[in-house]
């Protein structure tokens, strides 16, 4: 049985898409078969990964295209991404006319769900429609915070947002995971990272992911930081989370990998 995870932070710069990016490509390393929606209509996950779609999330959500048919394979095995476009950015406004309009994208990746390990969702860097949509689709939220000032700036009206929509239109979301990005040596980040693990006890991710300006490169480059510069630290920072993530779920009955 696969396992939806929607990644969001309505705060812009946190390290969304990189984590969408590189935490998939090291579970696909791992053998997981990993899908990336991206449903930002920036559509960075997709250009990070050298992929551009002719049919986009676009068509699936407001013109009923199948999610298998726009799905493109990756440079890296078992690791895939259903496309997103900048005409997107109008379809969150079509799609508040739709019915049933927060569970479009869920009733699309019910399509596909358990032909993967896990699907991340790539939200947009805000609290709209689409961010909506992938509340509702998910069984859990990774929510990245950067290690910065102000790193707190937003959260509660996220989990507030979550609360919401686990009371009212998916009773079985989670939050997965607090994960710590651009982190550094300097005493601030110290500091931000004793705040948001006393805030959030066991739900932050012992793994932090580093500054590197690898990571920063990388998606330049169309490829995920382990085809960059796998011996960088991102990269291995990246693949610890994963294994981190892995082991937090022994008991998750077995989804497809290697096919």
């Amino acid at each position: 049985m696969g396992k939806i995870i929607c990644v969001a932070n309505q705060k812009g710069g946190v390290g969304k898409t990189t984590s969408c990016i590189n935490l998939g490509a090291s579970l696909a390393a791992c053998g997981k078969k990993i899908l990336i929606v991206d449903i930002d209509p920036q559509a960075n996950a997709t250009t990070g990964l050298g992929k551009k779609g002719i049919k986009s999330m676009y068509e699936v959500l407001l013109e009923g295209v199948k999610l298998n048919a726009i799905i493109l394979e990756t440079e890296l095995p078992y690791l895939f991404i259903a496309p997103s476009k900048t005409d997107l950015a109008g379809g969150a406004v079509e799609l508040g006319y739709v019915p049933n309009r927060e569970k479009v994208l869920s009733k699309t990746l019910s399509q596909v769900k358990n032909d993967f390990s896990y699907v991340f969702i790539d939200c947009p860097p805000s609290l709209g429609l689409l961010t909506l949509n992938g509340l509702v689709s998910a069984d859990s939220v990774l929510i990245p915070i950067q290690c910065e000032f102000y790193a707190m700036e937003g959260v509660g009206k996220l989990i507030d947002t979550i609360q919401r929509v686990k009371s009212t239109l998916n009773p079985g979301l989670e939050i997965e995971g607090i994960l710590l990005t651009m982190w550094s040596r300097t005493k601030l980040a110290r500091e931000v990272e004793e705040e948001i693990r006393n805030y959030f006890k066991e739900k932050v991710y012992k793994t932090v992911i580093p500054r590197n300006i690898r990571l920063a490169e990388a998606p330049g480059f169309g490829k995920p930081i382990m085809l960059y510069d796998i011996l960088s630290k991102g990269a291995q920072a990246y693949l610890t989370l994963a294994q981190e993530i892995l082991k937090r779920e022994p008991q998750r009955k077995k989804a497809p990998d290697r096919h």
